[in-house]
């Protein structure tokens, strides 16, 4: 007790004590705590150096610590004015955090603990915590990212799927699905969308489609109305149109409807009330209407939608206006379907009608021109069928198909330009008319020369009898004369030399004329006679005679069919004779077979050369292209000796070998041609064999012809009885 009556306590501490207090409160291995008196003597310290009792290892100096942390912490401290709470500073090669505060319980000692701690050791815990965090928060972002990537997948291969399609539908495939099975209700709902929208243009693309390539009106009308019912959703429907002569509507096309044929009393003038109030007295259930007009607001007939499935009373504005613009659309392809048929009909009768007026230009090939697109007709549709070489691959569409018709029907085309006197000419001295008129009237003139020679030679004093006998036996010359005149006149097969020669010396013979050539000529002919020097009456000239005047020249009329002529561009290779028309009399009747001069020849061989320039010149579609070439080569022949091209085999075709035969034929069995009779079927037919074996026409078309029986058929229907004998064919297939 103290003697103030106040109690007094003390403590018994030990340094041993105190050390191991201090090392019980170090943090990390490496800390080092040391308590210190004012003069900096250690009082007790624990750290590397500290032994176990608590007291330094450094007995032999006392006054100091042998801790270069703790010093540079108490250097540290007595060097700064205001303590900082933590220092940081350097010392063995490690940083290090160093603080000193006063012991406040024994401040009378003025003792102070000064505490390093290394820096690594400090922290330590903290980076390993964080590296604990890291390695946990990263584990979890994995995780999570594994977890999203799945997720993802899950919910973006609907999105990318969709993402394709719709990218098809950019590329206009239209007919790709657009629709995807998603868990995502807004990327379902826009499938769905885009599904419908391809819908809908797939429909319209099938309606478009329908519009541009029907192929004829009746197929039209059900495209378009099988389009517009899907697009619709519908599954009945009809349309009428307008017949403006009995001002009705006609039922066209009908689907599961079954309305009524005809709807009266409607005007092409009414408008589309009036026309859709006629409708509706017609027709029951839910029908919409649209009224077809066509580009210049004309009536032409009215579309009918039976509404079966959704609302019927309560029509939208955008399904009615809808289903007005297309049948605007459809409306318009109607009427350009209905221009083109009008169009290609009255081209077919255009083409009728040249064909029948070269058929009636002359009345000795009436029928031709139809009876031989007949006949190819039947040969092309018995090719097509045939299964033997070549006709194993060949085959035609619609427009080829329609191509050859116009080419057969038009063959001939070129005859309109022919002389109609060359084409019908029957005897060789035929022109406009038959000049053995003008030949026998020399003849007379010479035979009554001779009745005047013997009354003379009576009158002079001669003897009678002589004078008679001279006068008969001359006008019997004569006579022979003439008649072997005239059977030359009437042609035939063959012309033998010495009949030509009997011609010529009878042309020897000479008239007196009496009366001037000149009189009476038409310009063109005394064009001809310009520079021919004029006989003054009375003139000699021979019985008969090849004459100036009878020349014509080609002029500006020359055709361009040399092969080197530069108008030629249609590869004509045919030889032009060197006059235009040769009426020399000497010249006609020397014609060795059948009744045509050269010239003549020649001009009906040119009607080849103008059906195909008459063709060329026609703006015919891409379609009907080859129309010209079809229609000019059924005079060529496999050999290469045919007109007007020279072509061989390899440049013709079937159907063109087709024509060729077809011409042939119907020209050997005509019965109406003046300088021959129709032959019989085994005539007929025995002269193409012949002509197959000559490389005129082709072996393989000909043995269909007859191995189908093609003759026979039309033999039946343009033949007459007499024509159609019994054939072999086996005769004509060895």
């Amino acid at each position: 007790k103290g003697m103030d009556g106040n109690t007094v306590f003390g403590i018994d501490v030990t340094v041993t004590d105190l050390g191991t207090q201090l090392a019980e409160l170090r943090q990390t291995p490496g800390t080092r705590i040391a308590i210190v008196n004012a003069e900096g003597s250690p009082l007790a310290y624990t750290g590397p150096d500290a032994t176990n009792s608590g007291t330094t290892s450094n007995t032999a100096k006392p006054q100091g610590l042998n801790d270069g942390a703790i010093n540079a912490v108490l250097e540290s401290d007595s060097k700064q004015a205001t303590s900082e709470l933590v220092n940081r500073f350097t010392t063995e090669n490690r940083d290090w955090y160093g603080m000193t505060e006063p012991l406040e319980s024994l401040d009378r000692e003025n003792l102070k603990i000064a505490v390093a701690i290394p820096a690594d050791e400090l922290l330590a815990d903290v980076w390993a915590a964080l590296t604990r965090q890291t390695i946990l928060a990263s584990a979890i972002a994995l995780l999570l990212l594994v977890i999203g990537w799945f997720l993802g997948r899950r919910v973006g291969r609907p999105l990318e799927l969709l993402t394709r399609r719709v990218g098809a539908l950019s590329r206009f495939r239209f007919d790709t699905s657009v629709s995807v099975d998603s868990h995502i209700r807004e990327a379902r709902q826009l499938s769905v969308a885009l599904d419908d929208m391809a819908s809908t243009i797939r429909s319209f693309q099938s309606i478009a489609t329908a519009l541009n390539r029907g192929q004829d009106l009746d197929s039209l009308l059900q495209d378009i109305l099988e389009q517009i019912v899907h697009i619709l959703g519908q599954t009945r429907g009809a349309i009428y149109l307008m017949s403006r002569q009995s001002s009705e509507l006609r039922l066209s096309v009908d689907r599961d409807i079954h309305p009524p044929e005809t709807i009266t009393g409607v005007n092409a003038k009414d408008d589309d009330n009036d026309v859709i109030r006629a409708l509706r007295n017609a027709l029951s259930g839910h029908p919409v209407f649209a009224i077809l007009r066509n580009r210049r607001k004309q009536l032409i007939g009215a579309l009918v939608i039976e509404m079966e499935h959704g609302e019927h009373t309560h029509l939208s504005d955008d399904l009615i206006v809808f289903v007005d613009e297309i049948a605007g659309s459809a409306a318009v392809a109607i009427e350009t379907r209905e221009l083109i048929e009008s169009q290609q009909a009255l081209l077919e009768g255009i083409i009728r009608l040249v064909a029948n007026a070269i058929d009636a230009k002359s009345p000795y090939t009436g029928g031709h021109c139809d009876r031989v697109p007949k006949l190819a007709q039947m040969m092309v549709d018995e090719a097509i069928q045939s299964p033997a070489e070549p006709f194993a691959n060949f085959t035609m569409n619609d427009d080829e198909r329609y191509e050859f018709h116009l080419a057969a029907w038009l063959h001939d085309c070129g005859k309109i330009t022919s002389p109609e006197h060359v084409v019908d000419k029957a005897v060789k001295l035929e022109t406009i008319y038959n000049r053995i008129h003008e030949i026998r009237t020399r003849f007379e003139v010479l035979h009554r020369d001779a009745e005047i020679r013997c009354l003379k030679r009576q009158l002079a004093g001669e003897s009678s009898q002589q004078a008679e006998t001279d006068r008969d036996r001359e006008q019997e010359e004569l006579q022979e004369a003439f008649r072997a005149v005239a059977n030359a006149n009437t042609g035939g097969e063959f012309m033998s030399e010495d009949d030509i020669e009997r011609i010529r010396q009878i042309g020897q013979r000479t008239w007196v004329r009496h009366f001037s050539d000149r009189l009476g000529l038409s310009g063109d002919e005394k064009q001809v006679l310009t520079g021919t020097p004029e006989q003054t009456p009375p003139a000699t000239e021979p019985l008969l005679a090849d004459k100036p005047g009878h020349l014509r020249p080609w002029g500006e009329h020359k055709p361009p069919v040399a092969k080197d002529d530069p108008r030629n561009r249609w590869g004509f290779d045919m030889t032009l004779p060197e006059h235009a028309v040769n009426q020399g009399e000497l010249h006609n009747l020397t014609v060795a077979k059948g009744t045509l001069t050269p010239e003549e020849r020649f001009r009906i061989n040119d009607h080849i050369v103008q059906t195909i320039c008459m063709l060329d010149a026609l703006p015919l579609p891409d379609r009907l292209a080859n129309v010209p070439h079809l229609a000019g080569t059924h005079h060529e022949r496999m050999d290469g000796q045919g007109y007007p091209c020279r072509l061989n085999a390899d440049d013709m075709g079937i159907p063109e070998r087709i024509m060729a035969v077809a011409d042939i034929f119907e020209a050997l069995t005509a019965v109406d041609r003046p300088y021959k009779e129709g032959k019989t079927l085994t005539e007929s037919l025995t002269i193409m064999q012949r002509m197959v074996n000559d490389g005129h026409i082709d072996r393989a078309v000909f043995q269909l012809f007859v191995q189908t029986g093609i003759y026979r058929r039309y033999a039946e229907q343009h033949l007459r009885p007499e024509q159609i004998d019994a054939v072999n064919e086996e005769r004509f297939l060895t």
